[in-house]
């Protein structure tokens, strides 16, 4: 296994522990409870019980750190430089529809910058996870973004809205963790979506990065309506002449 440092062992760890909660509250879907968020989006038992149980491991570790999170909101603490920014399930909806494709989301901040997140699928077992300078890795294995060079052999990720149809072979998975991790390796070969939130994409960005691909620049004191605009370095010239205002 190759060498992690104590921050992102105490991620893992919380990732690893919610999602037991989360597995079991899968299997019984038909009996949660569920209020209204907004258009389109749900909350569950199951999303607050997995961020309480994350916010409780982190700060077990790590009590002086800040916290962003998609439930509990943002929460300065004695150590501003460093900032957990949390998405306990991610793909909502496709958890409250039964659907297994949804995953947690932990990143950290160190001043304006991601150092390390962890992106874990409990219904695959897929454990994404980075440093900085440290590489991105799945299940313990180095992952690397795709290599492809010509558009058309290419599949890319995306969500919500578009301002005009994109001439890309395009997959919208209802899942933006997965879609970052998938590019980093080399399922997808590229991202974009309008108007995300900073906690879909934060751990995305350092995993991204670590396995060799490209990003647009993100303000990260922003918590949403951001654009993401992300892919394998090989393509990313062509993929953003595509995209134009998208």
């Amino acid at each position: 296994m190759n060498l992690i440092s104590a921050n992102l062992n105490v991620m893992i760890k919380a990732c690893e522990k919610a999602s037991k909660a989360l597995i079991r509250d899968f299997g019984e879907i038909e009996k949660l409870q569920v209020s209204i968020k907004g258009p389109n989006d749900f909350v569950s038992n199951a999303d607050l019980k997995a961020e309480k149980i994350i916010i409780e491991e982190l700060n077990k570790a790590r009590p002086n750190y800040s916290i962003i999170s998609e439930e509990a909101g943002s929460k300065l603490n004695q150590d501003k430089k460093n900032t957990w920014i949390i998405d306990p399930i991610d793909g909502t909806t496709n958890f409250l529809h039964g659907i297994p494709h949804f995953a947690i989301s932990i990143a950290l901040k160190n001043e304006n910058e991601i150092v390390s997140g962890v992106i874990y699928d409990p219904i695959k077992d897929e454990m994404f996870y980075a440093e900085k300078e440290n590489g991105a890795f799945l299940n313990n294995q180095r992952i690397r973004v795709s290599k492809k060079k010509s558009l058309e052999a290419c599949l890319f990720a995306s969500g919500g809205k578009l301002n005009h149809q994109i001439d890309l072979l395009t997959r919208k998975s209802g899942c933006a963790a997965l879609d970052m991790a998938y590019v980093a390796s080399g399922r997808y070969d590229g991202y974009f979506q309008n108007n995300i939130n900073l906690w879909d994409i934060a751990a995305g960005i350092i995993i991204l990065k670590e396995a060799g691909g490209m990003i647009n620049k993100i303000d990260l004191s922003e918590n949403d309506n951001v654009q993401i605009k992300a892919s394998s370095s090989s393509i990313n010239e062509k993929m953003l002449e595509k995209l134009g205002n998208f």
